[in-house]
């Protein structure tokens, strides 16, 4: 085979997994499915032959220039629009040019969304489904009144469209309602909006930890449903337990347009099992169970509750991920990556990059390797300091608990028998230490869990609270603790 029937073997094979009738010219029925994909079609004279054209309901929608493995695609669309251009006059079409093409090698394929206001190529892991396809050509008009404030009535585009694409319907947002968000939540709503209306295809918002910034996501995701039409919104969590909080918060949210719970309008799912409920609108679940289910796998439930960055002895090189015709890539429009500074963005990308979405990320502490995975395309940076100034966080002073331990170790004498816990069971097993076993300060809470150590960090906090950390108040104020890891923790 030639380097180029090779790709065809690759390209049919993607196609027909993503529900398109793959044919020949000499057996050709446009109608034998709903999305066909005929091969070495013959164009107006001039024009030669498109590797493939699409068919989507008995008309000619789009065209497939393949190429050969590990050529570029950059500058092929230029091609392949050339192709939807050449189509002979007394075919039927759905509109000339043809809206769709795409450049594929079998690995690596771009796609060009010809209803987009300014269209242009972006990369896809696999091809759309015909019934897709057909839902941007199909574009049907609805208006709505949304109140954007006391007696101001405004007509704006609600879910149904006369736009077809989600790029098209971004442009004509309303204007967004203030009330009740500090002034960076509007900053950061304001941005992220501007930037996937210049077709951005990642965002990061930065903001520091107590400013808001899960219900800052919540107003912009149901935001981009209502007016923008967003048909499925992925919202991903490090664990399970944050998966449940960030549930609670979608269902305590009330719209400003029309004051109804954000759950009474909208189904919100939080994925507990490989079961996606198509009928949501916002789905939230974890990396790891998105990477099983992608792969076809179950996840047990202790699984789920474990973060990214300790499942590494799980997913520690994390199998490459095949088109999936369960999860088709157009399954979500919007996938929102909460703290975004974990490794998500490092062995788990390919998790992300499978989707054909706009990519949002919210951290409090990026790294340079986020920054990088968002193109630096950061539209919201808020810092702890400046969410002081504004009153929005308190300040901090540092008050430090020393103990022996802590400063410098400590030595477990002979005859004593302490536990040893395996990291993937966490079963213990208890022995009898034949000789001293010492440990220095950097071992504590990691290498080695002292409980009364801990213990008298509590008590010493507790009781020092009224005297010295807060001079005469009685009740415990509200206190984050941070852990070395989930041992630690518990």
């Amino acid at each position: 085979m030639t380097p180029e029937q090779q790709a065809r073997l690759s390209i049919d094979a993607l196609l027909q997994q993503a529900g398109w009738h793959v044919c020949d010219m000499a057996n050709a029925n446009i109608h034998a499915s709903r999305g066909v994909a005929l091969r070495e079609f013959p164009l107006n004279t001039g024009y030669g032959f498109a590797d493939y054209l699409l068919y989507i309901d008995g008309k000619a929608a789009g065209v497939i220039e393949a190429k050969k493995e590990g050529a570029t695609l950059t500058g092929v669309e230029v091609q392949s629009a050339r192709y939807a251009q050449g189509l002979p006059a007394a075919l039927p079409a759905w509109r000339r040019p043809l809206p769709f093409s795409y450049e594929s090698t079998g690995i690596e394929t771009h796609f060009t969304q010809g209803l987009d206001p300014e269209p242009r190529a972006r990369a896809v892991f696999a091809f759309h489904r015909p019934e897709t396809l057909a839902a941007f050509l199909k574009g049907a008009p609805a208006t709505s009144v949304i109140h954007t404030g006391p007696g101001n009535p405004q007509v704006a585009q609600d879910a149904g469209f006369a736009s077809p694409t989600f790029l098209a319907r971004l442009q004509s947002m309303p204007p967004l309602i203030e009330d009740g968000l500090w002034p960076a939540q509007i900053i950061a709503i304001r941005n992220l909006e501007k930037s996937l209306k210049a077709n951005k295809p990642r965002a990061l918002i930065q903001m520091a930890t107590g400013s808001g910034k899960t219900y800052t996501a919540i107003s912009f995701i149901y935001r981009l449903i209502k007016f923008g039409g967003a048909k499925r919104v992925l919202f991903l969590v490090d664990r399970g337990n944050l998966g449940r909080q960030t549930k609670k918060e979608f269902d305590q949210y009330t719209s400003p347009y029309n004051n109804f719970k954000f759950g009474e309008e909208y189904i919100v799912q939080h994925l507990q099992s490989n079961q996606l409920d198509t009928t949501a609108k916002v789905t939230i679940c974890t990396i790891q169970r998105l990477f099983s289910m992608l792969k076809g796998r179950e996840l047990s439930p202790e699984d789920d509750e474990q973060s990214v960055d300790g499942l590494g002895n799980l997913f520690a090189k994390p199998d490459p991920i095949g088109y999936n015709p369960a999860f088709p890539i157009e399954t979500f429009d919007i996938i929102v990556t909460d703290e975004a500074h974990r490794s998500i963005y490092n062995l788990w990308r390919q998790v992300l990059e499978y989707f054909d979405a706009y990519l949002i990320g919210l951290t409090a502490t990026p790294s340079k390797q986020t920054f990088g995975f968002f193109n630096q395309n950061l539209v919201m940076e808020y810092g702890h300091p400046q969410a002081v100034a504004d009153g929005v966080n308190v300040n901090y002073d540092v008050y430090r608990i020393r103990t022996q331990v802590s400063e410098q170790g400590a030595q477990v004498e002979a005859g004593y028998s302490v536990g040893y816990r395996d990291r993937l069971t966490r079963k213990t097993r208890w022995q009898e230490l034949d000789e001293d076993m010492a440990y220095d300060a950097d071992a504590l809470d990691r290498a080695v869990q002292t409980p009364d150590q801990i213990r008298t960090i509590v008590r010493t906090f507790r009781d020092k609270l009224p005297l010295e950390i807060f001079p005469g108040r009685t009740e415990v104020p509200k206190t984050l603790v941070f852990a070395k890891d989930d041992n630690h923790a518990e």
